[in-house]
């Protein structure tokens, strides 16, 4: 038995090594204080995801998914512990610097879908682009090269004869779809996905789901964050977390949710 745990550690870590490192938290803690009390909401986090990775962190309302989200997606810093991503130390950046390297190294999906009821689904995806800072000695892109890479996004979700539609014109799984658009419209390093099934019935949830799992076989890199056990199936690995900390060891699953 040794000998075979052995054997297929030794393989995972061989996987592992020709795999190009995406992010890695270490040590991760957040802690809130007031005048009165301390929080402890997570602890000791430790979560290394590589290029190509689907990671599903699920558990619990209260168990500290949230802060681990916003500390990903840089929408916060830790209060403790190192956060690289695309080999970036971020831990500690001030506002402005955590915003550019969000902007263009992660996409966000998010339950509530976030669009803009006032512009088009084009309009809204454009955005994430227009809005982008632009590197020194880059240039800007052009209209022409803006609208190549929407109808591209939109093409990734089978959703580019909505171009023109507005948001509240579509029904709530192709909302997400536009909102999963939108997310990949910038090339992001990874996909940090917020309870994507939150506000969908099982058939569009479903659907939804098929949809993150096919983009991820295509070579998207995604993080989700959800309570649904069955959805966090679709992961090739599998977290939990319990007031704060990690409770297992990463599960793959091979061969899941095909």
């Amino acid at each position: 038995m040794t000998n075979l745990k052995s054997t297929t550690n030794n393989v995972i870590n061989e996987s592992a090594n020709k795999k190009e490192l995406c992010l890695q938290l270490s040590n991760i803690a957040k802690v809130f204080r007031t005048q009165d009390m301390e929080t402890h909401a997570l602890r000791n986090v430790d979560l290394t995801i590589y290029k190509g990775d689907f990671v599903s962190i699920s558990g619990p309302s209260g168990c500290g998914k949230s802060s681990l989200l916003a500390i990903m997606g840089l929408l916060d810093s830790p209060t403790s512990g190192s956060y690289h991503i695309v080999g970036k130390d971020v831990s500690q950046l001030d506002v402005d610097m955590r915003a550019e390297i969000r902007n263009k190294s992660i996409g966000f999906i998010f339950q509530s879908f976030n669009l803009i009821d006032e512009l088009s689904v084009f309009e809204n995806i454009a955005l994430v682009l227009r809005y982008r800072e632009v590197d020194k000695g880059s240039k800007e892109l052009t209209e022409s090269e803006i609208e190549q890479a929407v109808h591209n996004a939109l093409a990734q979700v089978d959703m580019g004869h909505r171009a023109g539609h507005k948001p509240n014109q579509l029904s709530g799984g192709q909302q997400q779809r536009i909102a999963i658009a939108r997310a990949l419209v910038g090339k992001p390093a990874i996909l940090l996905v917020d309870e994507p099934t939150g506000n969908l019935d099982s058939k569009n949830g479903d659907a939804v789901m098929a949809l993150l799992k096919s983009l991820n076989k295509a070579g998207t890199t995604i993080c989700m964050v959800t309570h649904d056990t069955r959805y966090a199936e679709f992961a090739d690995t599998q977290m939990h977390l319990l007031d704060g900390e990690m409770i297992t060891e990463p599960v793959l699953m091979i061969g899941k949710a095909s």
